[in-house]
């Protein structure tokens, strides 16, 4: 990101940098008013036309920029719900279908001030070093791990994500491998295909009855014990802190408690160290004799050379996997030896359901992440709202109104070190700070303050003196 310049510059590059700054129009003549900015969404998502114009006569529009000048790139096929909620706004909306490789993804992000991605594309320290212009990330999924959270936060660039929406295909996935996979529905639909009449009952089983180890006891956990209870299941869980049991579930306290009592054993832990093949040679010693494994977190989470081992000892019955250590970055003919080592010899196993990380690739689920994330993006590109952010501190104010003509909103992202606020509320001192809220979460901390009674120039001179601190990430200036 530049860094501070001094205030003593023309007025016609300093309206430049106040433009620039908001990570919107680098035009100094471009025009201040646009369209609604809090309510323009809600009628993507099933607002009544009572309730929009209601919002309409109370929201006061808070851009001071062209709409239409504000560049987003959505990569990785971001659903159509998340793509209207932007396009309402009147931003220019560029929309591909898959991921692009480092050197590509460079160039294109070098002017947009708002990039939308899925699991697939990686926001590296290089990559966003060139994102001279770009003040959020909107992760259309539950994980965070392929953006650099921490160079984001430093450089003033939000990240938010949808931890929640796709909680209940990934459980439902689950419900169906488990059945699956006691029927082992995989190997008799396969040999069917193939022309093969098999009809067998050795070893292929009821879930009802049958104890479900849950590692991980989140959103997707806690509904997946639902579930599996109304099938007639036993539930059991281990997690690192004490959660309440939903009906009958009973928390285990130790992993191997788990492994040793469950049939079928399913991981939905995030991507941590501690979590780096949690499910070793170990691990798979202990569980019971012919029980089944089902992985729809994270890849890293499972040796995968030690399931291959455990499956043709016959400790495990079976497996599902719908995440891998390495996955390709579009579709085709990857799934082999030259992604993973020992793909060839996991696609060889019997009673094994291989699914490319779909557990939340549903209808439902696109729809709902692509709504919480572009509602998320048009509250931080229009209002400055934090709430949501998973790299930066939340911080929210209540939205202008028409009421307050002659107000603005200030945004301050600094370093977290003393004296900041002193500095900062002496150069708003000679104005009226209506309301103000400020929170830090480690190296960087957020301001939000609205200020009444001042005009284009009071707004250019603000500006200034804020970026001329030497504890400055960004500055933006919302009226």
């Amino acid at each position: 990101m530049s860094s501070a310049r001094d205030i003593k510059v023309p007025q016609e590059e300093l309206a430049h940098r106040v433009s620039r700054s908001l990570g919107l129009s680098t035009s100094p003549a471009a025009p201040i008013t646009s369209t609604a900015s809090s309510f323009g969404f809600s009628a993507a998502v099933g607002s009544t036309p009572a309730s929009v114009a209601a919002a309409a006569r109370a929201a006061k529009h808070l851009k001071p920029f062209a709409t239409e000048d504000i560049k987003i790139l959505l990569l990785e096929n971001v659903n159509q719900t998340g793509r209207d909620i932007l396009a309402a706004q009147g931003y220019q909306v560029e929309f591909l279908k898959t991921s692009l490789p480092e050197d590509q993804l460079i160039e294109k992000i070098r002017d947009v001030h708002v990039i939308g991605i899925r699991s697939k594309t990686k926001l590296t320290a290089r990559v966003l070093k060139e994102a001279k212009n770009l003040i959020v990330i909107g992760c259309f999924c539950i994980g965070t791990n392929q953006v650099d959270l921490k160079f984001a936060a430093d450089n003033g660039i939000a990240v938010f994500n949808s931890p929640f929406s796709n909680s209940r295909s990934v459980a439902e996935l689950v419900i169906a491998e488990i059945v699956v996979l006691a029927r082992q529905l995989g190997d008799r639909s396969n040999e069917m295909h193939n022309g093969t009449w098999n009809k067998v009952s050795n070893k292929c089983w009821e879930v009802r009855g049958k104890t479900l180890g849950i590692i991980g006891y989140g959103h997707i956990g806690s509904q997946l014990s639902v579930l599996a209870e109304a099938m007639g299941m036993n539930v059991i869980y281990y997690d690192v802190v004490n959660l309440m049991a939903m009906g009958t579930a009973r928390q285990v306290p130790t992993l191997e408690d788990l492994l040793r009592e469950a049939d079928f054993v399913t991981l939905h832990v995030p991507e941590l160290p501690e979590t780096q093949n949690m499910m070793g040679p170990k691990q798979f010693d202990q569980m019971k004799e012919g029980s089944y494994l089902i992985n729809a977190s994270r890849g890293s989470v499972v040796d995968i050379p030690a399931l291959i081992e455990a499956s043709r000892a016959g400790k495990i019955a079976g497996a599902a996997l719908d995440v891998y250590p390495n996955e390709p970055s579009g579709n085709g003919d990857y799934f082999h030896n030259d992604l993973n080592t020992w793909a060839n010899d996991l696609r060889t196993l019997k009673n094994i359901i291989l699914t490319p990380h779909i557990g939340g690739s549903t209808e439902e689920a696109q729809s709902a992440i692509g709504i919480e994330v572009g509602q998320a993006l048009v509250k931080y590109v229009n209002e400055g709202s934090t709430l949501g952010a998973v790299n930066l501190p939340e911080v929210n104010l209540r939205s202008l109104t028409i009421d307050e003509p002659d107000h603005a909103r200030v945004i301050y992202i600094h370093q977290n070190v003393p004296g900041v606020l002193r500095k900062v509320n002496e150069i708003l001192g000679d104005h009226n700070v209506d309301k103000q809220m400020t929170d830090s979460r480690d190296d960087v901390a957020y301001l939000m303050a609205d200020i009444s009674n001042v005009d284009t120039q009071t707004i250019k001179d603000l500006y200034a003196k804020l970026e001329s601190l030497s504890s400055r990430i960004m500055t933006r200036i919302l009226y």
